[in-house]
């Protein structure tokens, strides 16, 4: 198999996104623990994990064995959809074209004449079939105190969506090689003739921010958790659009396909413990409080549209109840994220468990489901997503990891990291 051919065509036949007026940004970042527990984390993250999920948990009550120090370096997680298996009819569309191109069509036209059948009917039943991907890395520590507790975060997180268009025209061709004579199918040439077009399209955001929280004394004697993360923020898009005849695999990567834009925003959250042994915790957060949007490049007017990337402020409450060898949560985003491409709006309502065998390992589980979710999106749904891990403690060294589960997706974490 050409390999040259394979990344043309696993790029370019037929993979196209449709027509919408905005992209919402990557989902937010999650440590391998949060990933394990539904993506929960407001009202429960360690401290090395707050910076990202509320920077007020840094000065919220932790185990005594993960109070003075944590660390996360690195935590990784990749989610994949791909409903229809995408990459697999990708693989036989190019085995079929190449073996129309090399096939001696004077002396076998009706073998020829198979092949463009057999080619238009994969190309019809790929269209519209769609790939997305999202991955997240992440870096952080924290040095919880008892008057300022101070973290570093930084992440990086991409969403990219592949999708399949088989265009009209090339229908037609196809249908005309079904009955061409051997003379024809001679001159026939795949590479030039097929108009079908693909879109790659997918954003970015890169964060690094230093997370400041403390202890405010209330005059009744109760006190609550008060975190704010200003960072720096990278927006990335990509957008890559081109008719299989004139996709070149080395112009993929080209300036003129991309845009970026930079600039400073802002999280901020709150914790609350309450109860006779303060068992109970809330949270809240407002994540990226300064809206930003980026504009698409659109280097091929007359086959791409222009796409918006939105970083909109994000609200998310959440309660917990922890105890010595537990912790249950749910916390559910107040606000919606827009989708990317063919795909849903999410707005998450998740619950999430930790159980500890002393302090050594952690069982953990969770479920989390999409309140915006819309079957009618003719696209990957996010429904609903079921997720579990473990995490395992060896003086002071950490390791978790965790897996995700849907009708659509399926998704792993593993991090490394240190908590004293």
């Amino acid at each position: 198999m050409n390999i040259n051919r394979f990344n043309k065509l696993s790029l370019a036949i037929g993979l196209s996104i449709a027509t919408t007026s905005a992209l919402a940004s990557p989902q937010a970042f999650m440590s391998s623990r949060s990933f394990a527990m539904a993506g929960t984390g407001v009202a429960v993250a360690a401290p090395s994990a707050a910076p990202s999920a509320n920077p007020a948990m840094m000065a919220s009550q932790q185990h005594d064995w993960a109070d003075d120090f944590g660390l996360m370096l690195p935590s990784v997680n990749v989610r994949a959809a791909d409903e229809e298996e995408t990459i697999d009819q990708v693989d036989d569309i190019q085995d079929v074209i190449d073996e129309f191109q090399d096939l001696n069509r004077a002396s076998n036209p009706q073998e020829a004449r198979d092949l463009a059948k057999d080619l238009r009917e994969r190309l019809n039943k790929f269209d519209k079939d769609t790939v997305r991907v999202d991955a997240g890395l992440g870096l952080a520590f924290a040095i919880p105190t008892d008057s300022i507790s101070v973290g570093f975060m930084t992440n990086a997180n991409l969403r990219a969506t592949v999708r399949g268009e088989f265009d009209k025209d090339d229908n037609a061709y196809l249908e005309e090689l079904e009955n061409a004579t051997a003379a024809e199918l001679v001159l026939a040439d795949l590479d030039r003739d097929l108009k079908s077009r693909g879109r790659i399209l997918a954003s970015a955001v890169v964060e690094a921010g230093i997370s400041v929280a403390k202890t405010i004394e209330l005059n009744n004697g109760k006190s609550f958790q008060l975190g704010v993360t200003p960072k720096y923020v990278e927006l990335r898009t990509f957008q890559y659009t081109e008719t299989v005849s004139g996709f070149e695999d080395d112009e993929f990567d080209g300036d003129e396909y991309q845009t970026e834009k930079s600039g400073f925003n802002l999280d901020i959250g709150a914790a609350y413990a309450f109860g006779e042994q303060q068992q109970w915790n809330a949270g809240v957060v407002v994540k990226n409080l300064i809206p930003m949007e980026l504009d698409s490049a659109q280097s091929r007017p007359a086959l791409e549209d222009k796409y918006t990337l939105e970083l909109n402020p994000m609200v998310t409450a959440a309660i917990a109840h922890k105890g010595a060898y537990h912790v249950v949560t749910a916390e559910v985003d107040l606000t919606k994220k827009e989708a990317f491409g063919y795909e849903d709006d999410t707005q998450w309502l998740a619950v999430g468990a930790e159980f500890d065998a002393w302090r050594y390992a952690q069982l953990r589980a969770g479920v989390r489901h999409n309140l915006a979710s819309n079957s009618d999106n003719n696209g990957i749904e996010e429904s609903t997503q079921f997720t579990a891990g473990l995490g395992l403690n060896l003086l002071g060294a950490r390791l978790d990891i965790g897996a995700l589960y849907s009708s659509a997706d399926v998704g792993a974490a593993i991090e490394f990291g240190a908590a004293f």
